[in-house]
Order: structure tokens, then sequence, then C-alpha cells
């Protein structure tokens, strides 16, 4: 069938029996426990066929556990819709005008799963077949297949291209050099960190003149600043976009060029603070303090960056790019510091803000100096997107400055990034990075999980290629469910597809990553695992219900949990075969939860 042709019709035909016995059941009461004593015995007699491939085995698991959960009262009321309505309905035939296409997409493709049936074209799948042979023989068959896997992932991650590229060097520096000559500088300004915040791009029409834009970002980002939304480009930045628009620099535009759904969410809500999706009000102890976790704070000195990213948990902070009441000032600076060190049981401070490395020297060694000068500080950790969006900025002497607090054994100082394509990776990245490296200051990257970069084995190539320029992985981020971004969104099921096919074809230093979903007020949440959350619904509109749970909940007699609606994923898919991707690679996205 047609991949969007999904009706009630055929999700009935593709598993009769389970439609069957909800239909024998005129209570619905009675139906769920019918269907769930149902659902158990399929995975029962799962469990006990031997000679049946333990990944059929754990899909019927998984899908029967996730059916299962979704009958039970409980999830209703924390989702807000009845699936076991919704399946009484269909197996009754009673008109259901809510359920859409993407709603029987995903209930169609779990009635195929716990059958042991539906798509298993994941790469290991494809390549990795039963071996009948021993010894030598069974290895150098199973070399074989490692390497026919190994190709095919080698092409997968080739088409994604690096600012390294010799053609992507020539495109750049033209495009530098076109900037320079408008702005009426010299390649010495160019190269001064602090020309390329003298020289930040907010006007639309400035904009336009630099870049080739299309008409509906012009639109968008006009709107945007007619109306004070945060907004700012470094030249630098703005250098690597490209200007033939033939979609390489995608990811680079959609950092900080607004969409128009964004720009008018935004506008539209009058409530500034109710941006603050983390919930950073709730877990602020103390000023320009953030703390979630016992050994750990966040702490932000200074209230903006260079350039805005349009996603950023904290742009409702941010009054502009680089605003000049950005900087806390030092009385309220050293009180934050005071509370610090009132507080022994905190061993890592996070720098972040805003992008501190954005501060003049003087202060940054200032404010570094008395962090350093707590004695229960092990390390002081660095979060900055300066050396990708302006990495002239890591100068010789800012190293030597955030080197001199190291002591070994003592104390670490580390500096986490946000690097979200390999086309931004750079000659001058790479320059910065290997500064700060050179003077023992190890460097970590944390992705952010955006539709810009959810391709097959996007991510895949993005890691390859920050170990080969001396950046660790370190977080893969699920973009955060603000309704103002949601053009940016990808189903949590995309992202444990990707770790769970993609990553794990690479090497270890590559992978070993970790990717989180970040709970309001609560903090991080493993996906991973799946002990750490449960899939609760789908709603008539195809998005997934998930419940996440703290990480204090094997800590504490009584924990919150925290509901998130997710993307739906037959809106996603059709958004990637819009853009010219094929839907086949992505046919067991349905089977991760």
């Amino acid at each position: 069938m047609n991949t969007f042709e999904y009706t009630p019709q055929a999700v009935k035909l593709i598993n009769p029996r389970f439609f069957a016995v909800a239909k024998e059941n005129t209570d619905l009461d009675q139906m769920r426990k019918k269907l769930a004593t149902h659902l158990y015995i399929i995975e029962l007699e799962s469990s006990e066929a031997y000679d049946q491939d333990a990944a059929i085995f754990a899909r019927i698991r998984d899908i029967s556990q996730v059916l299962r959960n979704m009958l039970k009262k409980r999830s209703e009321d924390l989702a807000g819709f009845s699936m076991a309505q919704a399946i009484y309905d269909i197996a009754h035939e009673n008109p259901r005008l809510d359920l859409t296409p993407a709603f029987y997409a995903d209930l169609y493709h779990l009635l195929l799963g716990i059958q042991g049936k539906g798509s298993r074209k994941a790469f290991d799948d494809i390549h990795l077949s039963a071996i009948n042979d021993q010894g030598r023989p069974a290895a150098i068959h199973r070399s074989r297949q490692l390497d026919e896997i190994r190709t095919e992932v080698d092409q997968k991650i080739s088409q994604y291209k690096t600012g390294l590229d010799t053609r992507s060097i020539v495109r750049r520096n033209k495009r530098r050099d076109k900037i320079i000559t408008r702005l009426n500088a010299s390649l010495d300004d160019w190269q001064n960190w602090h020309w390329q915040i003298k020289n930040i791009i907010k006007d639309p029409e400035i904009l336009q003149k630099l870049v080739k834009l299309s008409r509906e970002e012009k639109k968008a980002v006009k709107t945007a600043r007619t109306h004070n939304l945060p907004f700012g480009i470094t030249p630098y930045y703005l250098s690597l976009m490209d200007d033939d628009q033939n979609r390489r620099d995608i990811s680079i535009r959609a950092q900080v060029l607004p969409p128009a759904d964004y720009v008018a969410q935004v506008i539209s809500n009058k409530e500034k603070s109710g941006f603050d999706f983390m919930g950073e009000e709730d877990t602020s102890p103390f000023d320009l303090i953030t703390r979630r976790y016992p050994a750990i704070c966040i702490f932000k000195p200074f209230n903006t960056c260079p350039q805005i990213c349009v996603y950023c948990q904290r742009n409702w902070e941010i009054d502009d790019a680089m605003s000049p009441q950005a900087f806390a000032g030092m009385q309220q600076v050293d009180a934050g510091i005071k509370w610090i060190k009132e507080h022994p049981t905190i061993h890592e401070v996070l720098i972040t803000g805003g992008d501190p490395l954005a501060m003049g020297d003087v202060t940054i060694t200032n404010i570094l100096a008395k962090i350093a000068d707590i004695p229960t500080i092990d390390r002081i950790r660095i979060g900055t997107r300066i050396p990708v969006t302006m990495p002239m900025r890591i100068t010789a002497d800012l190293a030597d400055i955030l080197a001199q607090f190291r002591e070994l054994g003592r104390r670490e100082v580390a500096i986490t990034t946000h690097i979200q394509t390999p086309y931004e990776i750079t000659p001058e990245l790479v320059k910065a990075v290997e500064r700060l490296r050179s003077r023992g200051l190890p460097v970590y990257n944390q992705l952010v999980y955006t539709y810009f970069v959810s391709k097959r084995f996007e991510a895949s190539a993005l890691r390859r290629h920050l170990r080969l320029i001396g950046i660790d992985p370190y977080y893969t981020f699920n973009t955060k469910g603000k309704d103002e971004t949601l053009a940016y969104r990808v189903p949590i099921s995309r992202l444990v597809m990707e770790q769970q096919e993609e990553a794990r074809l690479l090497p270890g230093l590559e992978r070993t990553d970790e990717a989180v979903f970040n709970v309001p007020r609560l903090g991080k949440n493993y996906l991973k695992s799946r002990e750490h959350r449960d899939l609760l619904s789908i709603l008539p509109n195809g998005a997934r219900v998930y419940e996440f749970y703290s990480w204090e909940k094997n800590l504490s007699n009584k924990t919150n949990t925290y509901s998130s609606i997710d993307v739906p994923i037959l809106d996603y898919l059709k958004r990637l075969e819009k853009d010219g991707e094929n839907l086949q690679y992505y046919d067991t996205i349905w089977y991760y939860f």
C-alpha cells in the first residue's frame, strides 16, 4: 500500500484477530482486559518459540508492553486521550472523525509488528546474516559481511560534506571576501573578534545585501526585527552560508534565520516568561544560579551571545545579540560565587548564559579566578558556541587564561561547545580547537537533534569528523518540545533509531555520546534505556505521548513524572519525502519507543 494511505480499514485488515478480540466485548473495561491478555499471550508464545529470530521476539515483546500500557486508565488520564476507546470504536465501526492518517499509521505498524512482521531494513539486518561455519572460515565470512556493511555506511557518511572540503573552503573564502568588501573592512579586521562583534548583522536590509535569502526568509527576519525579537549573525558565520541555495547549508541557516511559524508564535505570546520551557525559574535558588543535581550548578554571568540560535532554551531571557545590558555586573557575580562557595557539595560549575567567552579577557579572568579559589570546586566547565560562530575569539591569550586555572589532580577546566553539522567544521574552527587542546583543555560537543540534521547517518558523519579534529561527542539532545520550534522537532523514535542503528555502526570513540531528553525542572532523562520513560498513548493527530521519569526515581520515595507530546511520525516522514529522502531507509522508525 502507499505509505500515506492509512485508514481504519487498513488497520483492521493488517491484524483482524486483534480487532476480533476487541469486537467480542461491548464493555470498554472488559475489552481492555481481554486485549491485554491477548497481547500477553502473543508475547509469551513468542518467547517460547526457541527457533525464532531474537530480533522478532524483541519487537513482539516491546510492542506488547507498549500496547498494554496504552490500554491502562492511568495512561488515558495522563495523555488526555483514550486509546482503548479509539480501538473499541474502530472495531465496532463507530465513526471517528478526529482520528487522522498519522494516528492510523502508527497503530498500523504496531499491529503489524506484534505479529512479528514489519520492516527489518536496519543496515545490520541486511548485511549480517547467520553464519553456519566455524573457526577461521566463520571469521572470514563475518569479516566479509562487516566489510559490506561498513562500505555502505561510508557511502552514506560521505554525502555530508564538511567545511574542510576544498570546494567548501573556496566558496567560503569568496563569501568572506564579499562580506569584507561590503562592510568596507580588511582581512585583518575579519580576524579580529572585536570587529566581528562590532559588525554583528541585525538589520534585515544589510543582511539581504550580504547573503541571498528566500522570500520566506526575508519576510520572517523582517517581521522578527519589527517586533524586537532577539536576532544577530556574526560576519564569520554568515560566510558559511551558500549563495547557490542548494541546501548544503540548510542547518546553518536554520540555526539563525527564524522560520515564519516561530516568529508568529513568539509574537503572539505576550508573557515572555511563558518561554521558560525548562522551568529554570523554579530551579534557581539564587540569582544567576540554576541547580538540578547534587554536585553541579549552572552559573550565568553573561546573558547574551554574538548570535542567537533560534531554538535556544534561554532565548526568553535574551534581549538581543550582544545586548549592552547582558553582563550581570561584578557585584551580582560576586554574590553568586559567594553562594557557590557556601555550598561545598557543589564540585562542578558550568559557566554558560549566554556565551561567557563573548566577555572580555579581564572579566573572564576575574570570574574564573574567584571560582577556582573555591576549594571544593573540582571542575570548571564553559558552555560556548564561540568556536563555531566566531572562532577568532579563541586567541592564544584566551587559551592561556583558561588553561591557567587547570591543575592536574586538583581541578579541570573543560570546554563544551555546540557544533550542529559537519558543514560548520572549518579550518578556523580546527585552529581554535587545537589552540585549546594544546593547553590541556578538553573540548566536548553537544548536538541538538533537529529536523535539519536528522537524515540517515548525518549525525554519524558529524561524530566522525568531530573526533578527527579533537572534539569528543558528549550529548545528543532531543529538541525541546516548545510550540514555537515545531519546525525543528524530530520524533523521539527517530533519535533512538539513530542511536541504536547508525551510531552502533561507528567505532567506539565516535559513538560514545549520550542521547537525552531534557525534562523541564527535573533534568536529563537518558534515552538509551526505556526504563526511564513509558509510551502512554497515540493522540488522534498521530503524536505519541511519553511519560518521563526523573533521575531521582531510585533515590527518592516520591518523585514527579513529566508527560510530553511528541511529533507525529508520519508527519516527519512526509516532510523527509518532500525534501527528497528515500523513506525506505526509515522503515524501522515505528519500532523504537
